[in-house]
């Protein structure tokens, strides 16, 4: 396993930037994914660590080796595609072994590691099914045995979930997580599927635009989002604008455009934030921060939409002049119907301030 660095690498397509000015480390054995919307920068980045784009200022190492103008089969790097790219007319042994055949491996050896591989990856009884034979998953599965039988320094991954429906997407989620887990090979993810995200990685890239907009763990992306963009982008959250009323100690106290009056806590905002008296913030609630009753920072409103999911009931409820989401777990409790009033409290800890 290695690591990679990416040193003040820009890529431009004519005048405009993929990716710019990103400076970046991921550690070696490291399960690292680049996170964003379509047309941010992640998948062109990804592809210049493999080498099918060459930077055009900065550079790519793994470990201390530059291979920022390596060709692709000079890097030991093992790639899933979105496509999975599969052999049609070859069998699964036969694609898993292709990478082997390519290095000169003898017979035995190529035998010796394709059922190892496919062991692993829980296809032990396939070998010799034609892809065509075989379900989404189960393609998915032989396209990561390919990838990771050459035993790569870096395995890369581009959105190779999102051709499969729902369940078996969580399935083989945990699948390629335990496999990672198991090799300790260093992985980088491509996705714009936050669970995917939350749910897999040591750390996460969000970016946007071609521009990093935050670095960090699932639970720092989540839970002290660096901007407004990152927080809107990961899961779900209320964004209210108001403006610092009044800063006693630890305490803050914001009030919104209708007058409603919140108080959160100092150490809950982005770092950028000067805490000073009548600057504008933005404050981010997550919906399931939000409770039914009366407490800290107390609203009343009145429910506009109920959905019942199972695991929770998400309810949408308007307040004064701005909306909540508002995430209640299931407890076999009576649903609320859409017209009904309802008191909701916030804790302080749950509101985060953020800069403008």
């Amino acid at each position: 396993m290695k690591s990679v660095k990416i040193e003040n690498v820009s890529k431009k397509f004519g005048q405009v930037h993929g990716v710019k000015d990103l400076d970046l480390h991921i550690k070696a054995g490291e399960f690292f994914t680049f996170l964003g919307p379509s047309g941010c920068g992640k998948t062109t980045t990804l592809r210049m660590i493999a080498g099918f784009y060459f930077p055009t200022e900065g550079k790519i190492l793994f470990d201390d080796f530059d291979v920022t103008r390596l060709q692709p089969n000079k890097r030991n790097i093992g790639m899933v595609f979105q496509n999975y790219a599969l052999f049609p007319h070859m069998t699964v042994d036969e694609n898993i072994a292709f990478g082997l055949q390519v290095r000169k491996f003898s017979k035995a050896e190529i035998k010796q590691k394709v059922d190892r591989i496919r062991g692993l990856v829980h296809l032990s009884q396939y070998g010799n099914r034609k892809i065509n034979e075989l379900s989404g998953g189960q393609q998915q599965r032989v396209a990561l045995a390919r990838a990771l039988v050459i035993e790569p320094d870096i395995l890369l991954l581009d959105e190779p979930l999102s051709n499969l429906d729902a369940k078996l997407r969580e399935e083989t989620r945990v699948e390629i997580k335990r496999i990672q887990s198991e090799l300790g090979v260093t992985t980088i993810y491509v996705t714009h599927d936050q669970m995917e995200a939350m749910s897999m990685s040591d750390r996460i890239m969000v970016m946007e635009n071609g521009n990093v907009r935050q670095i960090g763990t699932p639970q720092e992306i989540y839970n002290r989002p660096s901007n407004r963009f990152v927080a809107d982008f990961i899961g779900e959250t209320n964004l209210l604008e108001a403006t610092i009323d009044a800063v006693n100690g630890n305490d803050i106290q914001v009030k919104t455009a209708s007058g409603l009056v919140l108080t959160g806590q100092k150490q809950q905002s982005s770092p950028t934030l000067t805490h000073m008296i009548g600057d504008k913030v933005f404050i981010s609630i997550r919906p399931e921060s939000i409770h039914q009753g009366t407490g800290e920072n107390t609203v009343t409103g009145k429910i506009t939409f109920v959905e019942f999911t199972g695991i929770s009931v998400n309810y949408m409820v308007e307040c004064l002049d701005f909306s909540l989401k508002v995430m209640i777990i299931n407890m076999n409790g009576q649903l609320k119907k859409i017209g009904e009033e309802i008191t909701l409290t916030i804790a302080q800890d749950s509101l985060y301030f953020l800069g403008e």
